[in-house]
């Protein structure tokens, strides 16, 4: 897989068209659209092309269900609290970098297996998945609601970001968040000298430790502040899948890492942080635990921005 260059990965338009046909007497109907997107007026509501297809929307959504963690993200970067969300894993809840009440978002199961049966309970007049999770069940979804999909989930986020702001209306919106965040992203690099470092991002996981790369989404973040996470040897999701022995293939000037849940002996952590000390991050003292809720799981501009907030604790000189 080609690395993202800095360039590619902030001003590149989606391969997915994104047309939101805007609301006939809506202020931010026909320029609210991105680039990439044609709008026109339309007394019958507006249309949205998505991965599965077109799907029209006779009003602007008000009880909305999101089935995966990026398009949650997008709506709250909106000013928008869906009805329903999925969770990552049982009883884990809402993202807290969110800061979303509990009370007022139910839960409608996994991510990996979102319950059809609470999801149809909460009436929703929108539902927001991605095709890479969710394509088995779209047509039970759409008998319920309009249901609008992004095609990936993680990688290519911002397409995640730009199919969920045209699903609401909002794409311009999103467009200059989107701006923002590059700008911010260049000017942190440019304050912590990103440009010409190397840099390793692992996940801990229970049997092995993943690292990832330029197209995930915290290493998409990582290129377009200037850090270099190599080029070679990246699955389809952008990630490698490695085994403790394998622990010198963290190999960067700096290292990020992060342990979903916490507890280093219930993952692949202590056992290849017992193994790294001759690492040259870690004996430059490079290396530094974040948050898996934020850089892996909190993907979006909200997410986004935490990041380059943790970069700039972490790394300002």
């Amino acid at each position: 897989m080609a690395p993202i260059t800095r360039a590619r990965l902030f001003s590149a338009t989606s391969a997915l068209l994104i047309t939101g046909l805007a609301l006939t007497g809506c202020a931010s109907s026909a320029t609210d659209a991105s680039p990439s997107a044609s709008a026109s007026s339309s007394q019958q509501g507006y249309q949205v092309k998505h991965a599965m297809g077109e799907t029209k929307l006779p009003s602007t959504p008000q009880r909305i269900v999101v089935l995966d963690s990026p398009h949650l993200d997008a709506l709250v970067s909106l000013g928008i609290t869906p009805v329903g969300a999925t969770e990552s894993g049982a009883g884990s809840g809402l993202p807290e970098y969110l800061d979303l009440d509990d009370g007022k978002v139910s839960s409608v199961g996994l991510t990996s297996e979102p319950s059809i049966d609470k999801i149809a309970e909460l009436k929703p007049d929108l539902i927001i998945g991605s095709k890479v999770r969710h394509e088995a069940i779209y047509s039970e979804l759409s008998a319920i609601a309009p249901t609008v999909f992004s095609e990936n989930s993680g990688t290519d986020w911002q397409e995640q970001a730009r199919v969920t702001a045209a699903a609401v209306g909002q794409s311009e919106k999103m467009e200059a968040q989107l701006a923002s965040l590059e700008t911010r992203a260049h000017e942190v690099g440019e304050e912590i000298g990103a440009e010409g470092t190397t840099l390793s991002m692992v996940r801990f996981r229970p049997d092995n430790f993943r690292l990832y790369g330029p197209d995930s989404f915290s290493g998409s973040l990582l290129t377009e502040v200037g850090f270099d996470l190599g080029s070679e040897g990246w699955n389809e999701y952008s990630m490698k899948e490695l085994s403790p022995e394998q622990f010198e293939q963290i190999d960067g000037d700096v290292v990020f890492y992060a342990n979903p849940g916490g507890d280093p002996n219930a993952t692949t952590m202590s056992k290849v942080t017992g193994l790294w000390k001759e690492l040259p991050a870690v004996k430059a003292g490079k290396t530094f635990e974040v948050e898996d809720e934020t850089w892996m799981v909190g993907i979006g501009v909200v997410g986004a921005n935490e990041i380059l907030d943790d970069l700039e604790e972490d790394l300002s000189k």
